[in-house]
């Protein structure tokens, strides 16, 4: 359960930004149901809000991963992901990061300054404030997802291929690798999807069983919306799958 959030935006391509026809707009909404093995876990949604950051008119994302029945008592979740980001350039304005995952708690806000390439990020659980020098086409974990939608070069990738992108998170830069594995029609309640499958390279240890633990299955159309995750943990298992969405900006590639 932990991190559910990151498990579905850590599918990435290359540095630049192309313009090209939107992938989501205002109003979008996408909810995944979590199975851990066998049981009904929890749920995670992502929507596209409107705001407002220098002012610009720009994309407000929220993630949200919670737990349901039975599993909040052995290890609830209450995850709150957002992001502001610029609606031409993809580039982020600030993001919100306040989790807890089983009593590991965080809550963090950070501020880009695409000026001078730094973050400000503000730790109100520790009263700390500290700012971080970032490359100039950074991503948090957040707007990344909604980035790559974008970029043409998601569509190019051929089996085997993998692809990599800047992302700013727990106080840090890293790079994100994904390898490109192929197309699969997936089963879903809404019938079958054509999609594309990554495999994220994440770190092995304690949230994750290996570097390869990761699969993603994303819709083979203009969306390129989540439709399956599959993670195999350092202990036990997790899927989830696309439980409802709205407001998409194009047509889902049903078989």
């Amino acid at each position: 359960m932990k991190k559910l959030i990151l498990l579905l935006v850590v599918f990435v391509t290359t540095n630049s930004f192309v313009e090209k026809e939107r992938s989501f707009g205002t109003g979008e909404f996408i909810k995944l149901r979590i199975h851990y093995g066998l049981v009904n876990a929890g749920f995670a949604s992502l929507e596209v809000k409107e705001s407002t950051r220098n002012n610009r008119k720009v994309h407000h994302v929220e993630g949200k991963g919670w737990t349901v029945g039975m599993a909040k008592f052995f290890f609830e979740v209450k995850d709150d992901y957002q992001s502001f980001f610029d609606k031409e350039t993809g580039r982020p304005y600030q993001f919100l990061r306040k989790i807890d995952e089983g009593g590991y708690t965080k809550y963090q806000e950070g501020f880009f300054n695409q000026n001078n390439s730094t973050v400000r990020v503000k730790d109100y659980k520790n009263n700390t404030e500290n700012t971080f020098s970032v490359p100039e086409n950074v991503q948090d974990i957040v707007s990344a997802f909604y980035y790559l939608r974008n970029h043409p070069e998601v569509d190019n990738l051929k089996n085997g291929e993998s692809i990599a992108i800047d992302m700013f998170f727990d106080d840090e830069t890293t790079k994100f690798k994904l390898k490109y594995l192929g197309e699969e029609n997936i089963k879903t309640k809404f019938g079958k999807i054509s999609c594309k499958i990554f495999r994220p390279y994440v770190q092995a240890g304690r949230v994750f069983k290996e570097e390869e633990s990761l699969t993603v299955w994303i819709s083979n159309d203009d969306n390129k919306i989540p439709v399956r995750v599959k993670a195999s943990l350092a202990v036990g298992s997790l899927k989830a799958d696309l439980d409802s969405y709205s407001n998409l900006k194009h047509a889902i590639n049903f078989k």
